[in-house]
């Protein structure tokens, strides 16, 4: 899984030598899903809990415009890593049929995991398993 760097939603970019020989988790969301909405405070969880383990992390909203997903992590209080799905980001990481969509890239920066649909808590838990 091929990686590029991209601009975040809070100033920051995502670099791809970050997760050179770490797990990086890829996913999908939009502020309007509700599926998401329940998948991403398990995310938030999973990346305050996990990072300082290496654990590296890419989220991608889907949303019409990028002012509507950054109103949503600051709504919620997230703070994971998250960019918009510009089209040159959309180039970089097209987005898999379904939503949310979340996706492990092991640590050789293979796929070692694809889940289309919902993760519920104990799922969303059992990806730091791949650190």
């Amino acid at each position: 899984m091929p990686l590029v760097a991209v601009p975040l939603l809070d100033g920051g970019r995502f670099d791809p030598r970050q997760a050179e020989g770490r797990a990086l988790i890829v996913y999908w969301w939009a502020s309007w899903c509700p599926f998401c909405a329940q998948q991403s405070p398990e995310m938030q969880k999973l990346w305050a809990s996990q990072r300082a383990r290496g654990l590296q992390m890419l989220t991608l909203s889907i949303d019409k415009q990028p002012e509507d997903a950054l109103a949503y992590l600051k709504q919620r209080g997230y703070s994971f890593p998250a960019a918009w799905m510009s089209p040159e980001v959309a180039r970089a990481y097209p987005k898999p049929d379904g939503l949310p969509v979340t996706v492990v890239r092991g640590k050789d920066g293979r796929v070692a995991q694809a889940e289309k649909g919902q993760l519920f808590a104990e799922d969303v838990a059992e990806l730091a398993r791949w650190l």
